[in-house]
């Protein structure tokens, strides 16, 4: 979806692009971005408007390097902002700091149909002949990445059903896993959207997915297994955009906002985790359990 910045009435306030993943937007539509509103009208008097756009992560990195006017980015892993680093859009500095540019974490966990009657509980469990699995695709979606990335970890680490370090098994364990995808949605969400609609017997996602449909009152349970891949989420200035918008300013007071205990809160009512995994005392109850052992994409590579 685009944005009319040249539209908005004169009186409007300042307008404020953001680029987003699709499986951020519960919680931005819904808590962040009014927060963030009324945060900057009660420091600074300052009338902000933040125009929204969710695609998947990858068509939405496309998006902006094709044209679309972000000032801010909030997609769904570091390569993306990557490429528009390479792209000159984004400053190459932009992952300093001590949280180096993550504002939000989720693990990959699996969607079950209630009473989990295939009996899915591992790694191992998602080969098994006849169990129907659903991912998104990994050429669009961010969150597919993170998946496939999960399942070759936990496999190089031996939580596959064979032993640590074997990749010719690893090769094969994706290989199985990846024959047994019904759908490969173009998005996390579109992915969960496709669960919630009776296809498949799991669905492979983040744990954040589940959680917010769970909330919305969807029937089916999360499993987690017992090592699973941290999913880290980064926000950035898109600094060419913000500085030619005459938004560099707020821009870098939003993504500073991402941060805020405000903001924070915000991430771990829809299921988020803060960017270093940590579960919220207060979080929903499928974030609430014991966190796995939680391994980090540099243990890759």
């Amino acid at each position: 979806p685009g944005c009319a910045r040249e539209a908005a009435e004169p009186d409007a306030g300042a307008a404020l692009v953001l680029a987003a993943y699709s499986a951020s937007r519960d919680v931005l539509d819904r808590e962040i971005l009014p927060a963030f509103v009324e945060d900057m009208r009660a420091r600074t008097g300052k009338k902000i408007r933040v125009e929204a756009s969710y695609l998947a992560s990858g068509a939405q990195t496309r998006a902006v390097l094709g044209g679309f006017p972000a000032d801010v980015v909030v997609l769904a892993m570091a390569p993306d902002v990557d490429k528009l680093v390479t792209g000159g859009l984004v400053d190459p500095a932009w992952a300093q700091g001590p949280e180096r540019g993550f504002v939000a974490s989720s693990v990959v966990a699996f969607a079950v149909r209630t009473g989990n009657p295939k009996g899915i509980s591992t790694w191992a469990d998602l080969a098994r002949p006849g169990v129907a699995v659903l991912m998104p695709n990994p050429r669009t979606s961010g969150g597919a990445m993170w998946n496939v990335s999960a399942l070759w970890g936990a496999a190089l680490r031996g939580d596959a059903g064979f032993p640590a370090g074997d990749r010719e098994a690893a090769h094969d364990y994706l290989r199985d896993v990846l024959r047994n995808v019904v759908v490969l949605d173009k998005g996390g969400r579109e992915s969960v959207i496709t669960f919630e609609k009776g296809v498949g017997d799991v669905a492979v996602t983040y744990e954040s997915e589940i959680v917010a449909g769970r909330l919305a009152g969807r029937k089916y349970d999360e499993i987690l297994p017992p090592s699973t891949l941290l999913i880290e989420i980064p926000a950035a200035v898109v600094a060419k955009n913000a500085t030619r918008h005459g938004v560099s300013g707020d821009a870098e007071a939003f993504v500073a906002f991402l941060r805020s205990e405000a903001a924070q809160r915000a991430f771990g009512r829809y299921g988020f985790r803060r960017a270093n995994g940590e579960v919220f005392a207060d979080a929903p109850p499928a974030t609430a359990a014991a966190p796995p052992a939680l391994f980090r994409i540099e243990a890759l590579g």
